[in-house]
C-alpha cells in the first residue's frame, strides 16, 4: 500500500508531505483548490508523461516520491529482485522533472528507465481518472475491462502469439507469391553470375595468398641477396663467420672449466648457441631453395589478381568478399528453384499456424461469454443502488472471420445498457445521459476493481453527475472496496466523504505575491466543518453542522 508522498516545486505546490493509512482516505476542496493534485502527482511518479510546464515557476525541477509497503505483494518483490532493486519490505519511488523538461527516475535509489518505472507502477496503483466515463464508451476499453475482470489477460496473450505466428506465415507466403512473375528472370540472372563465378575458380583465402606470393616474387632477388649473405657471416663464409668465432670461444672456455666449475654454465650456453646457429643456416638454405627467380611466374600471379579484381569490381565487392558472395547466390538460386515446394511448406506452416490461432480464440471466445455473464449481474446489482433501479447492464458479441482476425481475438463486445425497466438495451456510448453515464462507469469501476490485485485504487471524482441517496450509496460501494485493500478518493460529496477512514483538505491560498495549494489532514472536528462546507455552500449554520456530525457518526456506526 502507498504509506506517503512528497512533492516538492509541481505547478503551484511549493512543498507537499501526506502520509497515508489503509483503508478508505478521501480528498476534498474547493472547486478550483486543485483537488487532483496529489492525483497528477502519483501519476507522474509512476510514469506518466511530463514536461517543462509542470515544474513551478522558477525552480529548477519538481520532485516527487512516493514510498510503498510491499510486505504482502510477492509478485512486486519478485520483480524488483529480478531487476536487482529490491530492498526489503519497501520500494520507495522516486521521480525528478528538470525546468529543461528532461526527467530521471530511481527505485529504491537506483536510476531506472520510464519502462521500468511505468512497469512497477502498474503493479503497485490502479488510478481511475474523473474522464473514464468517457474512455468507457470506447469498444476496445470494454473489451479490455472483461478480460480484466474475467481473468483472461494470459490467454489474451497466448492468442496473440498465435495471432502474429500465423501473421508472419501469410505475410511470407504472400511475398512468394507475389514473386512468381519475376522469379525466371532472376533465376536467369543468377545462373549467369554463378556461371561466372565458378569459372573463376576462386579458392578460400585465396586472394591472400596471391597478394603474399606476389610481394615475395616482386622482391625475390633482394631475398636471395640477404639469405645469402646473412648464411656466409653465420657460418658459410671464410674465417671469422660466427660459427667459427664461437667455436673458438667455446674451446677456450672448455679447457678452464675443470679450473674453475663456475664457468660449467658458460660452455653449456656456448654449445648451445652453436647449435642454434647451425640450425638457422640450415633454415637460410632451404629457404634460399624455395626462392622462384622465374618472372613468368610473377606474370602468372599478376594475370591471376587482375581477373579476381576484374569479377569483384563487377560485382561490386571486395576480392575477398567474392567466395561468400558464391555461397550467397547459391542459396538464393536453389530457394527460387524449389519455391514451389517452398510454397507448399508454407502453405502448410500457414494453415496449421491459422488453425492454432482459431482454436485459442474460439476458447478465448467461450471464457468471455462467461465472464461476460457473470459481469453483466454484478454491474446490474450494482446499478439497482446507484440511482438505476430496475437497470440492466448486457455485454454484446459479434464474431469476426478471417479477414477480421485480430491479436486479441475473434470477437467485437459492447457494453449495453438500459437505465430503466421498459427500456431496451441500448450501446453505453448511446447513453444520453451523462449522469447515467458517470454512474455506469462507477459500477464497472467498482466490479471490475474487486478481482485485481493491485493493492492502491486511486478514484479521480469518479462521482461526478450524482448525488442524494445515489451518492451515499457510491461512497458504501468505495468503502466495501476499501475492505480489502486502499482507496484514495478524490470526491465532492460529503455523502462519500463521511464514509472515508481519513480526510484530506486541498485548499489554494495566497499572500498576494504567489499562490499555492496546501493538503491538510483533518481531525474529527475539522472533517465535520469541512463536510459541512461540502453540504451548506458558503453560509455553514448550525443545522448543517449538526447534518454533518451525524453523517460521521451514522458512519462510524456502518464501519463498526
Amino acid at each position: 500500500m502507498l504509506r506517503s508522498l512528497q512533492v516538492r516545486d509541481f505547478a503551484i505546490v511549493d512543498r507537499i508531505d501526506v502520509e497515508f493509512e489503509a483503508g478508505m482516505t478521501v480528498l476534498t476542496g474547493e472547486t478550483g483548490a486543485g483537488k487532483s493534485i496529489l492525483v497528477d502527482a502519483l501519476g507522474l511518479v509512476l510514469g506518466d508523461r511530463g514536461s517543462a510546464q509542470i515544474v513551478r515557476p522558477g525552480a529548477k525541477r519538481a520532485e516527487f516520491c512516493a514510498e510503498f509497503d510491499i510486505a504482502s505483494l510477492t509478485a512486486v518483490r519478485e520483480w524488483l529482485g529480478e531487476n536487482s532493486l529490491d530492498e526489503d519490505d519497501q520500494c520507495l519511488v522516486r521521480r525528478v522533472v528538470n525546468a529543461d523538461g528532461r526527467s530521471r527516475a530511481f527505485i529504491n535509489g537506483h536510476a531506472v528507465t520510464m519502462q521500468q518505472l511505468k512497469a512497477i507502477g502498474e503493479q503497485l496503483v490502479d488510478i481511475h481518472g474523473q474522464h473514464f466515463h468517457q474512455s468507457l464508451t470506447r469498444r476496445p476499453v470494454q473489451r479490455e475491462l472483461l478480460d480484466h475482470f474475467g481473468g483472461l489477460l494470459d490467454e489474451r496473450q497466448r492468442v496473440a502469439s498465435a495471432f502474429e505466428a500465423w501473421r508472419d506465415v501469410a505475410d511470407t507466403l504472400a511475398g512468394l507469391l507475389a514473386d512468381d512473375a519475376d522469379r525466371a528472370s532472376r533465376l536467369e540472372f543468377l545462373e549467369f553470375q554463378l556461371d561466372e563465378l565458378r569459372a573463376l575458380a576462386l579458392e578460400a583465402g585465396e586472394v591472400e595468398a596471391l597478394a603474399a606470393e606476389r610481394k615475395r616474387l616482386a622482391n625475390s632477388g633482394r631475398l636471395a641477396e640477404a639469405a645469402s649473405k646473412a648464411l656466409a657471416l653465420l657460418y658459410d663464409g671464410d674465417e671469422g663467420n660466427a660459427n667459427s668465432l664461437l667455436a673458438d670461444a667455446a674451446r677456450a672456455i672448455d679447457s678452464q672449466v675443470a679450473v674453475d666449475g663456475n664457468l660449467a654454465g658458460v660452455a653449456e650456453l656456448l654449445e648451445t648457441a652453436g647449435i642454434q646457429i647451425a640450425e638457422a643456416a640450415d633454415e637460410l638454405r632451404r629457404y634460399a631453395e624455395t626462392l622462384d627467380m622465374n618472372p613468368r611466374r610473377l606474370d602468372e600471379v599478376e594475370l591471376r589478381t587482375d581477373a579476381i579484381a576484374a569479377v569483384a569490381r563487377k560485382h561490386r565487392v571486395e576480392p575477398e568478399a567474392l567466395h561468400d558472395l558464391l555461397a550467397k547466390l547459391q542459396s538464393e538460386h536453389a530457394a527460387l528453384a524449389n519455391a514451389d515446394a517452398r510454397g507448399k511448406e508454407l502453405e502448410e506452416q500457414a494453415a496449421a499456424a491459422r488453425e492454432r490461432y482459431f482454436e485459442l480464440a474460439e476458447a478465448l471466445s467461450e471464457r468471455r461469454k462467461k465472464a461476460a455473464k457473470q459481469l453483466a449481474a454484478d454491474v446490474s446489482g450494482a446499478m439497482q443502488g446507484l440511482g438505476m433501479p430496475g437497470g440492466k447492464f448486457e455485454i454484446g458479441f459479434e464474431r469476426a472471420g478471417d479477414a477480421d482476425a485480430r491479436g486479441h481475438g475473434l470477437d467485437t463486445i459492447e457494453f449495453l445498457i438500459s437505465a430503466n425497466p421498459g427500456q431496451p438495451l441500448m450501446p453505453l456510448s448511446k447513453v444520453a445521459s451523462g449522469g447515467e453515464l458517470s454512474r455506469m462507469s462507477l459500477a464497472v469501476q467498482v466490479i471490475t476493481s474487486g478481482g485485481s490485485s493491485i493493492p492502491t485504487m486511486v478514484f479521480d471524482e469518479v462521482d461526478s453527475g450524482v448525488g442524494g441517496g445515489v451518492a451515499e450509496m457510491v461512497g458504501r460501494r468505495l468503502a466495501d472496496l476499501a475492505a480489502n485493500r486502499q482507496v484514495l478518493c478524490v470526491t465532492h460529496l460529503p455523502q462519500v466523504a463521511s464514509l472515508a477512514n481519513a480526510h484530506f483538505r486541498i485548499a489554494k491560498v495566497s499572500d498576494g505575491k504567489a499562490t499555492r495549494t496546501t493538503v491538510k489532514a483533518l481531525g474529527a472536528e475539522e472533517r465535520i466543518e469541512e463536510l459541512a462546507r461540502m453540504l451548506g455552500g458558503v453560509e455553514i449554520t448550525k443545522t448543517t453542522l449538526e447534518h454533518a456530525a451525524e453523517m460521521l457518526a451514522e458512519a462510524r456506526r456502518k464501519r463498526a
